[in-house]
């Protein structure tokens, strides 16, 4: 009975050391720094749609639009069919000789003075609509790490500010987690087929702001 008891008293002890040796018995604090930037973006991704009409075919447009996008040095690349509603347009035109013809495309802007240059070479007739599928900014990459480096040194130093005020000294970082909170503008849409060709105006897409933002959390020790 006496071995019993000692047996269970040590596996008693040893559990209560290996449960204290996985505890964290460090002090920490634990802050958040915060840095953000606005920035005007300087890649625009626009659709713009045509529609024949009963003078003017789709061929017709397609024609026009790709000149325009030649003349304004729009690279290859940046100019690609989105999607098409004249899919087998004889076997349409056919059977339903009122079948007006559609097309969508994408253009890829680094300038946007070559948006008004692309469609005032256009038909206004046939530009069914246009509009802005997203907004991009092409040093982002470089600019959301400055950003993270900042937030990390703001909440080192918010977190340097708190201890000295309780004449504690800030250890090493023990955790570290970022948040991207950025902000990018919404699409909408830039005119309507409806304008006249020399109303045809981007307004405000350039003035449109793209606000970088990290938050950083990080956790680190009181005290040496």
């Amino acid at each position: 009975m006496k071995k019993l008891f000692i047996l269970a008293a040590l596996t008693i002890a040893t559990t209560y050391t290996a449960f204290a040796q996985g505890v964290d018995l460090r002090r920490k604090i634990e802050v958040t720094g915060t840095a953000e930037q606005e920035v005007t973006p300087d890649i625009i991704n626009v659709t713009i749609s045509l529609q024949e009409y009963s003078k003017v075919t789709i061929g017709q447009l397609e024609k026009q639009l790709e000149d325009a996008v030649r003349d304004a040095g729009i690279p290859k690349e940046d100019f690609t069919v989105n999607n098409l509603s004249a899919y087998n347009y004889s076997y349409q035109k056919k059977k339903n000789p009122e079948f007006m013809a559609s097309k969508q495309y994408g253009i890829r802007f680094h300038d946007l003075n070559k948006f008004n240059q692309i469609l005032s070479k256009i038909d206004a007739k046939g530009i069914q609509s246009t509009n802005i599928d997203s907004y991009d900014y092409s040093k982002a990459d470089q600019l959301k790490n400055d950003l993270k480096l900042k937030a990390l040194l703001a909440a080192k130093a918010k977190a340097t500010f708190l201890l000295g005020g309780l004449n504690e000294s800030l250890g090493p970082v023990l955790n570290i987690t970022e948040n991207d909170i950025s902000n990018y503008p919404q699409p909408r849409a830039v005119m309507f087929k409806t304008m006249a060709a020399d109303m045809v105006q981007p307004s405000d897409i350039d003035f449109k702001k793209i606000k970088l933002s990290f938050q950083i959390n990080a956790v680190f020790q009181i005290g040496k």
